[in-house]
């Protein structure tokens, strides 16, 4: 959808909410972008070891930062994400909204080294990332806040001589993504999680040797009604938008986050921010 259907979509969307009331249109605004949730999810696997049973992942995405989202908002959503006590911290995508004309400072740079993880901090590409000549910024960034970036590559992460994998491909929209250079030389029979900005490109992981995809980019379509759902989502987030998908006959565990902030238009509506807290528990007999 270009710039000019989605302001129309968008522009609807504005008009439905000042027609329900204003305090309406006041709470889409001002009060449900503040109202985070935390998504505690279980996932269980024969391919999980029992070394990583209680393993802790925790996801954000789509913070949208400089687009009604501050850092002072950033760093309460830190101490947030730190209560968890995560094992790893994945980060899929889209840390400000425009990179060309966001006041760059080392505040944020604090606010994402200060995050805690016992076995690492990851992240990738969103589209929002690469655009406004934001890509080297946005990698400077996060290499000087202990990030690792996950571009078309994997990482794995060993616990008593057990392992998982971490694949991260490059955005879809705006990248150059390559599943299969991201899951080359990966041992099948090792439990992965794919990291993918967009959620819809899950229809070709679902091919590939990935038992968990996590994405974002969505925002759960920022304004749903009841009986109605979302107006508008993105292009490669039109088909899966919130929460979890099984594809493949459960092969493929899709799982969408809403993200943090906003884009084009600064309100949500039931449809909140939100974390995704995911803890591991093996599916094998001890």
């Amino acid at each position: 959808m270009n710039r000019r259907s989605f302001l129309k979509k968008a522009a609807g969307s504005l008009l439905a909410l000042v027609g329900l009331s204003g305090g309406t249109y006041y709470y889409a605004r001002e009060i449900e972008p503040t109202l985070l949730e935390i998504n505690n999810e279980i996932i269980t696997s024969n391919k999980i070891s029992p070394a990583f049973n209680n393993f802790k992942i925790v996801q954000f995405s789509d913070t949208h930062i400089g687009f009604h989202y501050t850092n002072e908002q950033f760093k309460e959503l830190v101490t947030k994400i730190n209560k968890q006590n995560p094992d790893i911290v994945v980060f899929t995508g889209d840390l400000v909204d425009e990179p060309h004309q966001f006041d760059w400072n080392y505040d944020l740079v604090e606010s994402l080294r200060s995050l805690k993880a016992n076995h690492g901090k990851f992240w990738i590409y969103g589209n929002h990332d690469h655009g406004g000549y934001g890509t080297e910024i946005i990698q400077s960034v996060m290499d000087q806040s202990g990030f690792t970036l996950l571009k078309n590559n994997h990482t794995t992460i060993e616990l008593d001589s057990e392992r998982i994998v971490l694949a991260g491909i490059d955005d879809v929209m705006l990248g150059q993504p390559d599943i299969e250079a991201a899951l080359d030389n990966v041992n099948p029979d090792l439990f992965t999680i794919l990291l993918a900005h967009e959620p819809d490109i899950a229809d070709t992981a679902v091919n590939f040797s990935v038992d968990v995809q996590l994405s974002g980019h969505s925002h759960g379509g920022q304004v749903r009604f009841p009986f109605v759902g979302h107006l508008y989502t993105p292009a490669y987030a039109e088909k899966y938008v919130q929460g979890k998908y099984e594809l493949g006959g459960e092969k493929l565990t899709l799982y969408v986050n809403r993200g943090i902030g906003t884009t084009r238009l600064p309100y949500r509506f039931l449809c909140k921010p939100e974390i995704y807290s995911f803890t591991l528990e093996s599916g094998k007999q001890m």
